[in-house]
């Protein structure tokens, strides 16, 4: 359906994500895998989890997947095991969702922005290099809306500073770049399975992934307080085991990730496609998709230079839900005043947080819907 040829569609409601369909549809599996977990009365880690973790480091291609309670805890676990300390330095970006910074501080270590690229919202690497001091102990570039970053600068870089890159890939499950996937690229990659996800469980969840043995036996146990014994502890840890009812949830949907994202990535070019034929890509401009990249569209996210609170209480007005990610940067959070950054110092992080929102996407988003979203757009303009 193009827009030219739709017919002007009458007010509908469209939601920015709506799991149902997807639950609908595996209702019956779900429950029985549920079922299973109550019946076996191990509810936390177990075969349920090790099926998981085995099935996410096949995906992932790594040699290790490590479960844990959430993605924020996958990204703490993994700074842990790299002994992250006070003093230490991490370089990041402003342009992400708390956790990944605020792993960094929890642990005592100084964060280090960097700016992002204007056009993928990803680390914008041709400054990463200038950012790192003698105190620099890992590099966390984020895979953000399910783009990854531009890897093969930083493995380059990692490889000749000896400094290891930890991805924040919570949005980029079975996203790709140069052919790698998402979680294979650094030392470490951190996973989120908040419900919302691209695979999403029905709770939190996350995982680590490493091709390290010595790192993988280590998060295993700082995941359960640092004991390989429940009272042995040759370290201090956390309590972060991820729930075998998750675990199942989980093991039913990895099957269907990759058809999920799919229909994601045509509705992406559906939506890219409407607002070409509706000269709006000017006013609204278009997700930047690099060409050696597999985006698997977690959102699909448009650049508005002008305007754009009215258009969102535009759209809010006639039932199409939207949201911002992330409408302050991380540099300008007031738990972050004391790293001593200022309004400006990452311009390109800061016109995103005011110019970007999300259009409504999930893989059963009908075309009518994305047709009366892009003609609301329309006619606002």
């Amino acid at each position: 359906m193009s827009l030219r040829s739709a017919e002007t569609q009458t007010e509908m409601r469209v939601p920015l994500i709506d799991l149902s369909a997807q639950h609908r549809s595996l209702r019956e599996q779900l429950l029985v895998a549920i079922e299973r977990v109550v019946d076996s009365q191990q509810f936390v880690l177990g075969p349920e989890v090790q099926a998981l973790e085995e099935g996410i480091a096949r995906y992932c291609h790594t040699r290790h997947a490590i479960g844990c309670a959430s993605g924020s805890d996958a990204l703490l676990l993994a700074l842990m095991a790299l002994d992250l300390k006070a003093g230490d330095e991490v370089i990041t970006s402003p342009f992400t969702f708390f956790a990944t910074a605020a792993a960094i501080a929890r642990l005592g270590a100084r964060v280090i922005f960097v700016d992002i690229d204007p056009r993928t919202y990803n680390l914008d690497v041709k400054r990463v290099e200038s950012a790192i001091t003698p105190r620099t102990r890992a590099i966390l570039p984020v895979h953000m809306y399910g783009q990854c970053a531009e890897m093969k600068p930083l493995q380059e870089i990692s490889e000749r500073r000896e400094i290891p890159i930890v991805e924040d890939a919570a949005q980029a499950i079975g996203a790709e770049h140069d052919g790698c996937r998402a979680g294979s690229m650094g030392l470490l990659g951190c996973f989120s399975f908040y419900p919302t996800k691209n695979l999403g469980g029905a709770g939190d969840g996350g995982i680590v992934t490493t091709d390290d043995d010595k790192l993988a036996d280590r998060l295993r146990t700082l995941r359960v307080h640092g004991g390989r014994t429940e009272y042995e502890h040759s370290e201090i840890g956390i309590n972060s085991r991820l729930d075998s009812i998750q675990a199942a949830v989980l093991g039913v949907k990895l099957k269907y990730v990759d058809e999920w994202s799919k229909a994601r990535r045509e509705r992406a070019e559906q939506y890219t496609q409407l607002l070409h034929e509706a000269s709006l890509t000017e006013k609204v401009v278009p997700p930047f998709v690099n060409r050696d990249s597999r985006h698997i569209f977690h959102q699909y996210v448009v650049r508005v230079p002008q305007r754009r609170d009215e258009l969102r209480d535009h759209l809010s007005a006639r039932g199409i839900s939207t949201k911002i990610y992330y409408p302050v940067p991380l540099h300008l959070q007031k738990c972050f005043q004391y790293l001593g950054y200022r309004e400006r110092d990452f311009p390109a992080a800061e016109s995103a947080a005011l110019e970007t929102f999300a259009l409504p996407l999930f893989p059963e988003l009908s075309k009518a819907q994305q047709v009366y979203v892009v003609q609301t757009i329309q006619k606002f303009f």
